[in-house]
């Protein structure tokens, strides 16, 4: 049965260098990096230039740079210590944020009574910018959390001008980014967000690993306590061989990101033309202009064959989603449909399909087949 891999926005395939890479670092550099022997000091070594690596990508210098086991573990703890270190008093973000925000907010604000304000969403899923501006007139210290790439709809956020406004109103900005580093140009000396979160897996690399940006002087303090490992900012030893697959992953990702971005846009346009032409009554949701490796489509089935299409998908080989894979198991609707569609819209199936650079033309023309046949 032939196999079609569509849900990249859930996890990537390693790229096999970073395969050779970790499995190189596991046979050869097993050392702990705390130690001071020559088998620490080798690890500790591979550790550090995957730091320096990382943080050459985003412009921004090593010692910014906090390695966690995940982009969960990062905005948890950038959402925690703005409050209960920086003294932050409100956060404002949106109902359409991953629940990896969602929810530490809802825990801080009932922890410690936090005031939380949430953005107005349009339409097409994108914020309202002059009810942010309006939001952060009021003069309390604020921490402003907005996702780079929403990772159901793909609609992306204008960094440069949330930042502009934050900035003009004294308010830290944090952006989940797990969605957009490595698939997109980030510069954070050129933009001065305050903090991002990061996840390897989502750039083809290995699962269980992320960063926390956090820029110097920030006055951030740690979530977990043990040892001195990152500047005693995260203790507990590192993960050397996933940290540096992960590094060599963002490496290769922004070395080939022209040439593959160019791909990945032609396949989503390819996409978008042939659901048109079987269904020509579906729907794009929020924009065919949004992210270009993310498509969220309204399909005009009727209820009998909704209800069984992801599973029909499966059968047949194709992996695709109805959203985010952390809440897959959840019988309730989307909480970033439910804030997006109308009542009409959100009760037809949708299909989150999301490609990769190993996709092709011939995927799309399986999956387009198996839809119709449905």
């Amino acid at each position: 049965m032939k196999k079609v891999y569509l849900d990249n926005a859930s996890t990537t395939a390693i790229r096999p260098e970073v395969i050779q890479e970790i499995t190189r670092l596991m046979t050869e550099d097993y050392g702990n990096p705390s130690s001071t022997h020559s088998f620490g000091r080798n690890a500790k070594s591979a550790l550090e230039l995957a730091r320096k690596s990382i943080a050459k990508q985003l412009n921004v210098v090593g010692s910014e740079i906090f390695f966690t086991s995940s982009g969960t573990e990062a905005n948890n703890w950038i959402l925690r210590s703005a409050v209960r270190d920086l003294k932050v008093k409100r956060i404002i973000t949106t109902k359409i944020e991953h629940h990896a925000v969602l929810y530490p907010v809802l825990a801080l604000q009932n922890e410690f009574g936090i005031q939380v304000d949430f953005v107005n969403i349009k339409s097409d899923g994108s914020i309202d910018m002059t009810h942010l501006a309006e939001l952060l007139s009021q003069e309390v210290k604020t921490l402003v959390s907005l996702m780079h790439v929403n990772n159901e709809v793909g609609v992306v956020l204008d960094l440069e001008r949330v930042v502009t406004i934050c900035k003009e109103h004294n308010a830290l900005f944090h952006s989940d980014t797990v969605q957009s580093v490595g698939k997109t140009e980030i510069d954070l000396k050129a933009l001065p967000i305050d903090f991002i979160s990061a996840s390897a897996h989502k750039f083809h690399g290995p699962k269980g690993i992320g960063f926390a940006f956090i820029r110097k002087n920030s006055g951030l303090q740690p979530l977990l306590f043990g040892g001195e490992q990152e500047k005693g900012m995260r203790g507990g030893t590192e993960s050397v061989y996933q940290i540096a697959g992960m590094a060599k992953a963002l490496e290769m990702a922004y070395a080939s990101l022209e040439v593959e971005r160019a791909a990945i846009l032609d396949l989503k346009r390819y996409c978008v033309s042939q659901l048109a032409q079987v269904f020509p009554e579906s729907k794009i949701i929020g924009s065919e202009n949004g992210f270009y490796n993310i498509i969220n489509v309204v399909l005009p089935l009727p209820d009998d064959k909704a209800a069984m299409l992801l599973f029909h998908l499966d059968m047949k080989g194709i992996a695709v989603s109805r959203g985010s894979a952390c809440q897959s198991g959840s019988t309730s609707t989307s909480h970033v449909l439910t804030e997006i569609l109308c009542s009409d819209d959100l009760a037809k199936p949708s299909l989150r399909i999301s490609f990769s650079h190993y996709n092709t033309k011939e995927d799309i023309d399986y999956l387009i087949e198996v839809l119709a046949a449905v």
